[in-house]
């Protein structure tokens, strides 16, 4: 009958710390909302008259009237703050309007390009995951240390190396010269083995950086020297006691590695010519089709910001010393009291 005040106490410190990342989650929306909708309000070109420009001839020479029309029909005849709070209200209402280029629902271009952005970023981060745990734990078990260096110094140079560069290599060699795969926006596995592997290789570089470093920490503490101590290899020690704690970190970083395969969609589908999320993107910013981009933006910021919350609520499941730190800041200190140290 004890535990009742317990649980309770266990269930509002939860709800306490949900609603403090939620609240936090709502302020990273409204604050990318804001900043994009600024930013692409600020730009000196107009996006009635680009859209006008790529109309065709029919368009070439609309008077006056037309583009007031058109300025009216996207609510571009308001000043900047209304526009703003118009936005801003309708998005609260999973409303992003029409876009200025192609004049369909925001809502369904974000539809239809985000199945392929997924299966590419889904590849992409399953390849980069598995280059990743295989060049931290070769650097960390090799005994050479000339070659340990040069390993750990990969996900550095991967990193550094942009993403349409290694794109367009891949492309000339596996492409043009090899002929095993399509340079541009093939179907099915084919063409899509280029733009993932080009997409994984800052995932693994990233990767590869964090796991290296928590397993050099981890291989140190003093329950692996005690496993050590009974005769299991180094080998044994990092796969079946270290590993599990080391890859712990990477959990936290899972919207940081979403966000980045989001963003590096933006070059790999336009160098390889492929429809998704990146590709309307670019295409919507060159265009200032701002509700494309402030869809697409809150989109990608609603990602995040999901993701980060269900690994906070995860974190403590999977590692149970964070559950234990929390029980013991909530629980109350007891008077060291005669009475209390005498019994």
């Amino acid at each position: 009958m004890t535990r009742g005040p317990v649980d309770n106490g266990a269930l509002r410190d939860w709800l306490r710390f949900f609603g403090r990342r939620l609240l936090q989650g709502l302020f990273v929306l409204w604050a990318a909302f804001t900043l994009v909708f600024v930013v692409l309000y600020l730009l000196p070109s107009d996006p009635i008259q680009l859209m006008l420009s790529g109309s065709g001839a029919e368009f070439a020479s609309a008077d006056d009237a037309t583009i007031a029309q058109l300025r009216a029909q996207y609510g571009m005849d308001k000043p900047a703050f209304l526009q703003y709070l118009d936005a801003l209200w309708n998005a609260l209402h999973g409303d992003f309007g029409m876009s200025i280029q192609t004049g369909r629902p925001v809502a369904d271009l974000i539809t239809e390009a985000l199945s392929q952005t997924v299966v590419l970023g889904l590849f992409a981060l399953a390849i980069g995951l598995i280059l990743g745990f295989v060049l931290a734990i070769a650097a960390t078990l090799v005994r050479f240390g000339w070659l340990q260096q040069l390993l750990l110094s990969l996900p550095a140079a991967g990193v550094s190396v942009p993403s349409f560069w290694v794109g367009l290599l891949l492309i000339q060699y596996f492409a043009f010269d090899l002929g095993w795969f399509p340079p541009l926006g093939g179907k099915g596995i084919n063409g899509l083995v280029l733009p993932a592997v080009t997409l994984s290789i800052p995932t693994a570089a990233f990767v590869a950086q964090i796991l290296a470093k928590s397993l050099s920490v981890t291989m140190h503490e003093p329950y692996i020297e005690v496993v050590r101590s009974k005769g299991a290899s180094r080998a044994h020690a990092l796969f079946h006691d270290a590993l599990r704690n080391a890859s712990l970190p990477l959990l936290t970083m899972v919207g940081m590695i979403v966000g980045n395969i989001l963003a590096g969609s933006v070059v790999v589908e336009t160098v390889f010519s492929r429809m998704g999320l990146g590709r309307i993107t670019y295409e919507a910013v060159n265009a200032q089709d701002i509700p494309v981009v402030l869809g697409v933006v809150t989109f990608a910021a609603t990602v995040f910001v999901v993701l980060g919350i269900i690994v906070d609520l995860l974190y403590p499941l999977l590692d149970p010393r964070i559950g234990s730190q929390v029980r013991t800041r909530r629980r109350p200190r007891l008077e060291r009291t005669p009475e209390r140290i005498a019994s």
